[in-house]
Parts: C-alpha cells; sequence; structure tokens
C-alpha cells in the first residue's frame, strides 16, 4: 500500500520556533564557546570553495578527461603551470579576462598534450550547476556549525565568469564573512588573505578552524597559528571537525532504520551505479538506510559524500498486475517539476532488474516536515488551518495543470476514469483475496451501477493525503508532494475525497491515523464538507451532490490495498514492519466504505419526485443475484456495459465495413480521390520528379492539396488522444487512421496531398504535444495548412544514430541563444525550397545522465551557419523536391525560446515524436504492398510466354498466394497494434509496434520483390511504382529503426513474459 512517508518526517510544533529565533539570536550575540578535546576553543570555522564545498577542479578534470579522450593529467598540469605568474593564478586574482585565460590555457593544454583541447567545454562543465553544487554534508555541517553560536566564512581561490561576475556558486547566506580572490586581488597561499578574512571575523588565529583539500594553503594557514584540516573525503573531513568542536555536525535521517531483512541491497552494484550515474565525486563510504514507514514500494535513504538521495524500488517477487509501477512515478514527478507543482527532483530511473534486483529511481533526499498525524498536536488553531489550506492549494494546482503542455495528455485514459478504477480495484481485490468480506462483495456489486458521471479529466495523485505531503520549517507551505506511485489521468474528485479519508478514520487506526471523534472546530481544522468547498472555491467549480459515492470509492480502494499488503506480508514480500495488520484493516475499512454506499442510496431515493415510477432500483443492495457468473467465474462487473468506451476503441476493425458511419464516409471519398484525381496523374508527377525542375515543388501537386483540403481530407493523421477537441485534425483514432493510411500508401504522392505526408506528420505531432502557443502560432498553424515543410536533423554519419544517446552535436547556451555545431546527414525535406523550420536534435549537457543529454531546438532554415553539403540518394534515386541532406550546423545562434520543452528533454521528445507516428511507415508499406500485388496480378494476366499466360505458371500462382498471405497477416499485426494503441496506450503496444515495425518493412520488400520479378525488366524502370516502393521499403528497414533492433526489443520483452 502507499501508506509511507519517504523523507525527514518530524511534527515540530510551532511554538518550538520561538526557542530557535532565541538561539539564533545568542548565536549573532557569539556568547558560546567550544571547546575541543585539546582543550582550546573555537569561534569560527572557515571553508575552502573548491574541494571542500563543492568539486575540485582537479576531480572535475580527470572525469572530464576520460570522457573526451584527452590524455589524462594535462588540465592539472595547465593549471598549476607558470606557478604564481601562471594563468590560472592570475585569473583567480582577477588579473585577466576569461576570454584571455582560455585563449592562454588552451595554448599550454596543447603543448602538454599535443592535441587540440576544448578547454571551453571543461570550463563550461566546470561552472555549471550540475557540477557546483555544494555537498550536502556540508551544507548540513555549516548549519549545524552556526546554530551552535560560531561564525562561519568562506576563503576561496575563485574567477570571474564573462558576465563580470565573481564564480561562487555557493549560499552566501550560509556565511558570517565571504572572502574572494579575484575580487581581493590576491590569492591563497599569500598570508595576507587569511589574515584579512581573520580580521573580518574579529578573531585571532588560534579561534578558527580552516578546511582546504591543499596542502600549501594548509601549510600557510598553520603558519599563521590557524587549525587546519585536510580534505580528502567531505564525510572524513567533517567527522574530524566534529572531534575537534566537541558536538555532531551530521543529523541523523528521521524514520530511517537498518535495512529490513529480505529488503537487502546489493551495496556494491548500487555503488557501481551511482558511480557511472554521478560521476567520480560518489566516490567514498556509502550509508544505506530504510525508511521504516511504507507498505508498497521499498524506500531507502543513501548518503554519499556529495550526495543525499532516496532510492524506490519495486518489492521483489510476483506482485499484482499494473501495481508498484515507479517508471510512472518517475514520468510523473519529472513532468511536474516543470509545471510548477513542488515534487522532489529525480535523477534516473533504472529498468534493468540486474542491477540491485528489481527496478528502481532516484531522486534527491528533501528535507522537511511532514505530519504524520492530521491532528497536528501543538499547533495552534490558525496555524492548522494554514495546513490544511496549503494542502488544498497544491492539490487544486495539481488539478489544473495543462497536460497537453506537460506532456502527460497520454499519462492515462481520457475519461471512464471511474468505472476503470472500480474495475481495476475489484481485480487487485480479488488477486489478493485470501477470504470473503462480505462488505467488499457488495460494493463490488453496487459501485458499477452508481457511477457518476466525469466533469473533468486531470492529473489525480491517487494517494493525495496529509502525510505525503512534505512542509516547509517554518510556515504552511508545501516543498514538495510525495507518492506518486497510483498516479494517472482522472477524476480530481477522487483525489479530494481521498485527502479526506482521516475525517472519517478514529485516531487509533494504526496505518492511517485519523480525527474522526475529534472537536476539528476547536482544533481548527476544517470539515471534509468545509474541505470540499474549499477546493470548490479554489478551483471555480460548483459542488457535486455525489460526494458520499466518491468516499464510498476511496475507501474501497484502501480496503482492497489493504488486502494486498497483506496478501504479500504472508509471503515476506511487504516491505513495512507493520504490513501483517493491514490484513485485520482491511474489512473495518470495507465497512466504512458500504456506510458511504448506504448514505449515496439513500441521497439518491430521497430525490426521486414521489409522482414518477422508478425506472431502475435504487436500493443500495445489489440483490439476491449470485456472486458467481453462470460459468462459475466471478465477475468483475455487475451489469453488461458497465464500463462503456468510445464507440471506436472498442474492438478491433479489421476491414474498411466495420468503421464507423463518419469514418466510412471519410474512407469512401478518400479512395474516390486517389481513383479520379491522383492514380490518374502519376506519370505527369513521375515526369516531373525527373526533370530539371524536380527541386521545385510540382504545381500539379499544390493544385491536389487544395483540392483535398476542399473536401475535407486533410490532416487525417493527427490522433484523437493528442487532438481530443479535433482542434487541428480530423480526430480519427491510431486504428481508423491505418485503414485510411493503406490508402494513401498505394501512391508515393498521396500522403503530401492529404498533408499527411513525413516528415511533417511527426514534426507537427510533436508541437501539438510540446509546443508553447508561440511555438505553435509560428511553427504549427503553416504546417497544418500546408504553406510550409519541415524536417528533423538527428542522424549523425560519424555516429551509430540508431541509438539517440550517441548524437553528439552540441547546443551551448549564450546570452539568450543557443549555438549549434554539428554534422548531420539523412535530413528528409530539408532539400525542400518550402522547407521553412529544422528540428535539430544535439547535446546541452554531455554529463548529464545519458538520457537528459539531448535537446531539440527549433531551427529556422534561414539562420545563418546552415549549409547544405549535399543530397543523397536512395539506390539513385532523389526523392525530389524535399530529398534527403548532408548539413553542416557551424555556429547557429537560435533564440533561447526555440527549445522545446527545456533542456534535456531531447530524448523524450524524440520518443514522443514516435507515438502514433510510430506506425504510420507501416500502414503505408500495406498500401505499397496491395498496389504492388495489383499490378503484379494485371501483368501476369496480359503476359504470355512459353507457349501460356504467366498466370497460368505454377511459380507465379505460388507467388500471388504468398504475398496474400504475408499482407494480410501484417495488415493484421499492423491494426492489432493500432488498436493497442488506442485503448492501452504506445507503452502498453511498444511489442505490437516493435513486432509491426519488424515485420511490414520485410513483408513489403518481399511482396514487390515478387511483383517485379514478375514484370520482368520492366519493374525495374520508371514507368511503374514498383521501383520505388522497393527502393522504400529497403531503406525502411533502417530508417524506422534497424530491424536488429526491433527483433532485440521483441526478445527480450517475450523473455520478460511469465511462462
Amino acid at each position: 500500500m502507499c501508506i509511507r512517508r519517504l523523507f525527514q518526517s518530524s511534527c515540530l510544533p510551532w511554538t518550538w520556533r520561538a526557542a530557535f529565533m532565541k538561539s539564533m539570536q545568542c548565536r549573532q550575540q557569539r556568547t558560546h564557546r567550544w571547546t575541543h578535546s585539546g582543550g582550546g576553543t573555537y569561534r569560527a570555522v572557515i571553508f575552502d570553495m573548491g574541494g571542500v564545498l563543492i568539486p575540485s577542479p582537479a576531480s572535475v578534470a580527470a572525469e572530464w578527461e576520460v570522457q573526451n579522450r584527452i590524455p589524462s593529467g594535462t588540465i592539472l598540469k595547465a593549471l598549476i603551470k607558470g606557478g604564481e605568474n601562471g594563468p590560472w593564478m592570475t585569473f583567480m586574482r582577477g588579473e585577466i579576462t576569461t576570454e584571455d585565460f582560455l585563449k592562454e590555457f588552451g595554448r599550454l593544454c596543447f603543448e602538454i598534450s599535443e592535441t587540440s583541447v576544448p578547454v571551453d567545454s571543461f570550463f563550461s562543465l566546470l561552472t555549471s550547476k550540475q557540477v557546483a553544487k555544494q555537498f550536502p554534508v556540508m551544507t548540513e555541517a555549516i548549519s549545524q556549525i552556526r546554530s551552535k553560536g560560531l561564525q562561519t566564512a568562506v576563503l576561496s581561490n575563485n574567477f570571474r565568469l564573462p558576465n563580470g561576475k565573481s564564480f561562487l556558486p555557493v549560499d552566501q547566506k550560509q556565511f558570517d564573512v565571504v572572502v574572494e580572490s579575484c575580487l581581493e586581488g590576491i590569492c591563497k597561499p599569500d598570508p595576507r588573505i587569511y589574515q584579512l578574512c581573520l580580521a573580518r571575523l574579529g578573531l585571532q588565529p588560534s579561534e578558527s578552524i580552516f578546511l582546504d583539500d591543499l596542502g600549501p594553503n594548509l601549510k600557510a594557514a598553520a603558519s599563521l597559528g590557524i587549525h587546519t584540516i585536510k580534505v580528502d573525503d567531505p564525510e572524513a573531513a567533517v567527522k574530524e571537525l566534529e572531534a575537534l568542536l566537541g558536538f555532531p555536525l551530521r543529523v541523523g535521517i528521521p524514520n530511517t532504520g537498518p535495512v529490513r531483512k529480505n529488503m537487502e541491497i546489493p551495496k556494491d552494484a548500487l555503488e557501481k551505479y551511482l558511480k557511472g550515474l554521478l560521476g567520480t565525486q560518489t566516490t567514498g563510504l556509502l550509508e544505506l538506510l530504510q525508511f521504516d514507514h511504507g507498505q508498497s514500494n521499498p524506500t531507502y535513504y543513501i548518503r554519499l559524500p556529495s550526495h543525499q538521495l532516496v532510492l524506490r524500488k519495486k518489492p521483489p517477487g510476483t506482485l499484482l498486475p499494473s501495481a508498484h509501477a515507479i517508471e510512472r512515478e518517475f514520468r510523473i514527478m519529472k513532468a511536474l517539476a516543470k509545471a510548477g507543482v513542488p515534487v522532489p527532483r529525480v535523477l534516473d530511473l533504472c529498468e534493468d532488474s540486474s542491477v540491485i534486483g528489481t527496478p528502481f529511481y532516484l531522486m534527491e533526499y528533501c528535507p522537511g516536515l511532514i505530519y504524520k498525524d492530521p491532528s497536528l498536536p501543538g499547533l495552534e488553531p490558525s496555524q492548522r488551518q494554514a495546513i490544511y489550506t496549503a494542502m488544498n492549494r497544491v492539490l487544486c494546482k495539481i488539478h489544473s495543470v495543462d497536460l497537453q503542455a506537460a506532456g502527460l495528455d497520454d499519462y492515462g485514459k481520457q475519461g471512464d476514469y471511474l468505472p476503470r478504477q472500480v474495475q481495476t480495484w475489484t481485480k487487485q481485490y480479488r488477486a489478493a483475496e485470501t477470504s470473503t468480506i462480505p462488505a467488499m462483495e457488495r460494493l463490488i456489486q453496487w459501485l458499477p451501477v452508481h457511477l457518476p458521471s466525469q466533469q473533468r479529466t486531470t492529473v489525480v495523485h491517487g494517494d493525495f493525503r496529509l502525510d505525503n505531503l512534505l512542509f516547509h520549517p517554518d510556515k504552511p507551505e508545501v516543498l514538495a508532494v510525495l507518492d506518486w506511485e497510483l498516479s494517472t489521468l482522472g477524476d480530481p474528485l477522487a483525489d479530494v475525497a481521498y485527502s479526506c479519508l482521516a475525517h472519517y478514520l478514529p485516531p487509533s487506526f494504526p496505518i492511517l491515523r485519523g480525527v474522526s471523534g475529534c472537536d476539528l472546530t476547536q482544533l481548527g481544522i476544517p470539515t471534509a464538507e468545509e474541505y470540499f468547498r474549499m477546493y470548490c472555491h479554489h478551483m471555480g467549480t460548483p459542488p457535486v451532490d455525489c460526494w458520499n459515492f466518491y468516499m464510498a470509492f476511496s475507501f474501497f480502494r484502501v480496503a482492497a490495498i489493504l488486502q494486498g499488503v497483506y496478501k504479500r506480508s504472508l509471503t515476506g514480500q511487504a516491505s513495512s514492519a507493520t504490513a501483517e495488520q493491514s490484513g485485520k484493516l482491511a474489512e473495518f475499512v470495507a465497512n466504512l466504505a458500504w456506510d458511504f454506499a448506504v448514505k449515496e442510496g439513500f441521497r439518491v431515493f430521497k430525490e426521486m419526485p414521489a409522482s414518477k415510477p422508478l425506472r431502475r432500483s435504487y436500493h443500495t443492495w445489489a440483490g439476491s443475484q449470485s456472486l458467481l457468473s453462470p460459468k462459475g467465474r466471478r465477475s468483475y462487473s455487475s451489469v453488461p456495459g458497465a464500463f462503456p468506451a468510445h464507440a471506436s476503441k472498442t474492438a478491433l476493425i479489421i476491414s474498411p465495413e466495420g468503421l464507423s458511419p463518419p469514418v466510412r464516409e471519410l474512407y469512401d471519398r478518400l479512395q474516390r480521390f486517389m481513383e479520379q484525381r491522383v492514380y490518374p496523374v502519376e506519370p505527369e508527377l513521375q515526369r516531373h520528379q525527373a526533370s530539371a525542375d524536380r527541386w521545385s515543388p510540382s504545381p500539379l501537386i499544390e493544385d491536389l492539396k487544395e483540392k483535398a483540403k476542399a473536401e475535407g481530407l486533410w490532416n487525417l493523421f493527427l490522433p484523437l488522444e493528442i487532438d481530443p477537441e479535433k482542434k487541428y485534425g480530423a480526430g480519427l483514432t491510431n486504428m481508423e487512421y491505418a485503414h485510411l493510411c493503406e490508402v494513401m500508401g498505394m501512391s508515393l504522392y498521396a500522403p503530401e496531398i492529404f498533408n499527411c505526408s513525413a516528415p511533417d506528420t511527426g514534426n507537427m505531432e510533436l508541437l501539438v504535444r510540446y509546443g508553447t502557443e508561440e511555438q505553435k502560432a509560428r511553427w504549427l498553424i503553416p504546417l497544418l495548412e500546408g504553406k510550409a515543410r519541415s524536417c528533423f536533423a538527428m542522424t549523425e554519419p560519424q555516429v551509430a544514430s540508431s541509438d539517440a544517446t550517441n548524437i553528439e552535436a552540441s547546443i551551448r547556451e549564450e546570452d539568450g541563444f543557443y549555438i549549434l555545431n554539428g554534422h548531420k546527414w539523412w535530413i528528409s525535406g530539408i532539400l525542400d525550397p518550402r522547407c521553412q523550420l529544422c528540428m535539430f536534435m544535439g547535446k546541452t549537457d554531455p554529463q548529464a545522465p545519458s538520457h537528459q543529454q539531448q535537446s531539440v531546438l527549433l531551427v529556422p532554415m534561414d539562420t545563418p551557419g546552415i549549409k547544405v553539403i549535399r543530397p543523397l540518394t536512395v539506390y539513385g534515386l532523389e526523392d525530389a523536391p524535399g530529398g534527403h541532406g548532408e548539413v553542416r550546423f557551424e555556429h547557429v545562434r537560435v533564440p533561447r525560446e526555440n527549445i522545446v520543452l527545456g533542456p534535456g528533454r531531447g530524448f523524450e521528445i524524440a520518443q514522443g515524436r514516435l507515438g502514433p507516428g510510430r506506425i504510420h511507415h507501416c500502414m503505408r508499406l500495406i498500401g505499397f504492398s496491395e498496389r504492388a500485388l495489383a499490378l503484379m496480378k494485371a501483368r501476369v494476366k496480359s503476359r504470355v510466354a512459353f507457349g501460356k499466360p504467366l498466370v497460368e505458371q505454377g511459380t507465379i500462382l505460388a507467388d500471388i498466394a504468398q504475398s496474400r498471405v504475408e499482407i494480410e497477416q501484417a495488415r493484421l499485426l499492423v491494426l492489432k497494434a493500432a488498436h493497442l494503441m488506442d485503448v492501452a496506450g504506445n507503452k502498453a503496444a511498444a511489442l505490437d509496434i516493435a513486432m509491426i515495425k519488424m515485420v511490414a518493412p520485410s513483408m513489403a520488400y518481399r511482396v514487390i520483390d515478387r511483383a517485379i520479378q514478375a514484370f520482368g525488366a520492366a519493374g525495374l524502370s520508371s514507368d511503374y511504382p514498383l521501383a520505388q516502393f522497393f527502393a522504400w521499403a529497403r531503406a525502411l528497414r533502417l530508417a524506422d529503426g534497424p530491424d536488429e533492433v526491433h527483433r532485440a526489443t521483441v526478445a527480450k520483452m517475450e523473455l520478460k513474459k511469465r511462462t
């Protein structure tokens, strides 16, 4: 169950703050003296920056050199070259500019390594926010030192940045004195800079301790009488500092303890993984604790010298279907952080079970307060009111997230949330059932026939309670919303009701404490009804009448979850020490749920007009119907059609005859257009493509586009899931479009005529899903209107681009712009004179986790620095006028607002771009194949060889039969994949998508090859479309991902299946 407290948890009363502020005043008055074991007194601690508070330049350089294949030690040798008069020391004294330093520094590195060294890249990394981050252990130590009344100072050899500001990436509020070499004009180990720091502290040398990682700096400080500590490892240095000061500098993590039996993690494997993720800064002792709360996903605290992390993993053993979805937790928190919802910062998702036994993800540890007791003991009534108001407001913030802008419109199914949830939790309960709970049996029958209509679809947390919120220590502000395991898209009122569970549970309830029976008015806590009205007021929505249904459903869920926890506890899989109690509590909670069902039934009954006969029973009992179906198997729905879905999504439609009347009419119109307007002009279009004017758009194509638009055959590709309001497209499902796409695939020219051709389709989907309103206005609208074309620059000649993490093109931020450099090829459409937009994928942060290094920018094609090297051909075909270009991007300058979603989102965007577009090529390949087979049949009926028509030759008949079988097989697989994408989502359809991308190009390749063989030499000519069909079928075995990648994907997913 999702009953857990993942982070620092303390119910520190606000009344203690006065005492805390008083101690702060005492610290300011410097009244404390602390004696170390040697008997001396210390009044201040002075910290160096690089190597003490943040990673040292030497450690950053060592890792950077490995990643950039620079000879080891080059940077360090260049740093110390020249001593006091070398470029590094003069730079830190503020005597030269960044530009002059990098120029001289680069020269020294070249002399040392005898190779060109990109020193600007190293400097960018050294000063980046990712690297220049204060070690948490030092932050904690400084806080403890100051709380004891001692002064703190930072004494840094630093430098000025290109913008003229000094490089000091620490919070200056932590220090009473800040001394920077670039501002003072003197550097350590010059004694004057230490004397300056002591003078500003108002202390004698013997009253201070100095921490540094460099021997000469420490020696100079010691010569003045300052006590010194050499920092090789921040953790060890803090322990030594604790011994000197005589008080602890590290605070324990509340609600943690040793890792429990059966919950161990292999430390060696974890350390190796963390080193690969975080870099060399992770070296040092790893401390691993387990949070003592949490009923579902085991959660651990990790302390490293430079990081404090939280690890969430799936529990071991056989799990219930769709439960413990840590992948969804990771995705939702990553997206919501961008949308302004307070959530912990997630770092990485590891789905490789071989690392620590089960998939897991990592996030930063976030200190703060978690109120485990909803009665908030120790607070004033006004403070309790403020806490519940803050809780209510953050829930409104979650429910106000723009799904499309956040990239979450495919995070769950749209609509029918409550029917699906009732079905899901019924299945979960049945899978975990150990004995019959009568109230649960009644609820399983009652809930499906009393479903309210859903008014809105939003992100829903799924487990929103007070103890899943992390609060600021000093004010009623939510710092982070935790525990997103059950999140999805759905009815927001389910979250509101769930957040009121505590109002109906007794204070003695062992897992979820409640406030039932407490005087809420005296406590200052709003009642459930007041809390609900507060939510409606904040959201600007009217209250609903069926509140009791939502409460019944919420307690039904809790009962199902508790039963699942209990079932796992019987096998030792539950992650909480109190899991065994949950079995006794499931029935108690189920009875609470049934109480609300009874209340809802009476409410509905009393609202019925007395003069109007009842058409159905509104009694709260389901009646005497058997709990077993006639076949003796339990049914998860008590009535037929209890879980309504869109008509287009209810069944797999394998032929156009099964399409709904409006879509069938659209299909018929498309076929007529193809027969009357497209096929007849193909020879003329082919002649234009071979003419001297081929690099100019065909006027005939442009004319046909206008005619298609006039007939409503335009932008058919945008799927209903990303355009539910049909704002941009026809509102077809993937399966419906598959039937139409096959028709368009019968002609090489048709997709462009209907504005359904790649790469524009994928780029338009990308803008619809991820683009800002400004980006949509500038780029999406012209593309939708067919007035512009676009391209996507990803593939690179020097790397295997089938793995997007290999991309080497660089994106560097500079003065509000991004500077692009890279060598790309096979950029389809870039040669078209109508191409106005290039979507460029490159790396913004090569040091980030492998799937967070890339970004996507919108690059106007008239931007200086885009140089087309040459057009590329496919088996000699140029594919004019769009073509396929090899291009260099040299110092291409793009405004910062042209980035899509934000830095590091490129891999995610590339995957999202391949959403419904994943199978468009496969759909068209079915059309290629059907056209090829039709041409083949006509050909063999009209040709004679060796005394009889070709159609009577046995090999020809065998080829026709084989082609028909292969087309039908591939079509069914394509339609099945499209159907799964509609009903279960792209992720659930991943296996089928990989299979069709394996099957469709190879199938088309074989079918077209047989047709060419039947045509003889004519099949190789441009008189028929077969040669071009053949070339593209072969090309798509690479362009849509190599066959080998798809085969590997299918095999891996197959091996994961339980036998």
